[in-house]
This record gives C-alpha cells, sequence and structure tokens, in this order.
C-alpha cells in the first residue's frame, strides 16, 4: 500500500502523516514514511519557484519512495507527484509533455487523501508561504487536475477530508486503509502455514 496525503501547503499534512503511520504501527504494519522533499530542494520555492526547482522536486519525490519502499511494504508520503506538479502549473502552465509520466508513477499510489486548507490560516513554519490567495489557488488547481485528463482516471482513489471532522482525520483514514492492507495481511497468513 502507497498512501499519498496530498493537498496545498499549510495545512497539517505531516502532522497527519506521522499520526497514520503511528496507527498503522501500532496495529502492526511495517510503515516506511516519506518526507515532503521540497525542503531539500536547492532551489528557490513558493511563489519565487523556478521550472528546475520543480522538476527537481518530481524527481526527488519519485527517488524518495523508491528508496523507501526498499524498507517497508507500506508507504506513508507526506505529498504525492501531483502535489509538486500543481505548484509547476501554478507558475509556468500545464506541460503536457509531463503529464503521462505523471499519470503512470501517480498508478502506484492506493489511496490519495487531499486535506483541505484550515481556517484559521496559515500556521508559521520558516518555510512555507504564508500567502492565503496562493495556498487557495494550489488546493483548486489539485481538484482541477484531479477531475481532468489525464488525472481524472484516479478521482476514486482519493479521500476528501471534511475540514469540520478535522478531530478525527486519522481514524479515518486508518479505517480507509484497511482493504489495502487485508490482501497482504491474507498473503502473510498463507505463506507462515
Amino acid at each position: 500500500m502507497k498512501l499519498a496525503l496530498i493537498g496545498t501547503h499549510g495545512v497539517g499534512k505531516t502532522t497527519l502523516a506521522y499520526e497514520i503511520c503511528s496507527l498503522l504501527k501500532k496495529a502492526g504494519h511495517n510503515v516506511e514514511f516519506v518526507k515532503e522533499v521540497a525542503r531539500r530542494s536547492p532551489f528557490p520555492m513558493n511563489e519565487g519557484t523556478t521550472l528546475e526547482g520543480q522538476l527537481w522536486i518530481l524527481h526527488a519525490q519519485i527517488a524518495s519512495e523508491l528508496e523507501a519502499i526498499s524498507h517497508a511494504p507500506h508507504l506513508i508520503c507526506d505529498r504525492a507527484i501531483l502535489d509538486g506538479y500543481c505548484y509547476l502549473v501554478n507558475k509556468f502552465g500545464r506541460q503536457t509533455q509531463l503529464e503521462q509520466w505523471l499519470r503512470w508513477w501517480m498508478e502506484s499510489y492506493s489511496l490519495f487523501v487531499c486535506v483541505p486548507p484550515m481556517a484559521d490560516g496559515i500556521p508559521p513554519d520558516g518555510f512555507h508561504s504564508k500567502n492565503l490567495e496562493f495556498q487557495e489557488r494550489i488546493h483548486d488547481l489539485i481538484g482541477e487536475l484531479l477531475s481532468e485528463p489525464p488525472f481524472g482516471a484516479l478521482h476514486d482513489r482519493v479521500l476528501w477530508l471534511d475540514r469540520r471532522d478535522r478531530r478525527v482525520w486519522g481514524e479515518m483514514i486508518f479505517a480507509a486503509t484497511a482493504p489495502l492492507l487485508r490482501p497482504a495481511m491474507r498473503g502473510q497468513a498463507a505463506a507462515a502455514r
């Protein structure tokens, strides 16, 4: 299983990712956490991003996921490759030459969890932009891309969180992972016999 928390910056994806990892580990699953790669980028970020910076993020995301899957059968990703592409689209427009490659990689995700912006703004973290219009634009782009070709076919793999349910997001996501984990558990039980 590979679960990716998607959404704009400053919405609590990292905190939620740690919570989900903890719940899955407590339930006996071997899980690896893929941290947000943008923080390691040597290029400008946020509104001042460059095409090179966004391409670096796309490639670093894939590399991080490949490395993590060698350590555990289940991944929780703080962002998906789609997130990085939305920041690229925001500044440079859609890049059709990239979209088939991105769509191909997105098939490797079992579940996307879209985390909405919170009503109380963006908590300062020293890295992400505090511009609410920019935050909302990225959020809107994620929804737009997931409703159009070539990404629209993935729409049924998205769990859309409601900001009113914030208290129980972790439990909701944990419950959504159960059907994705069971086939592997059955296979392990059969192998043990």
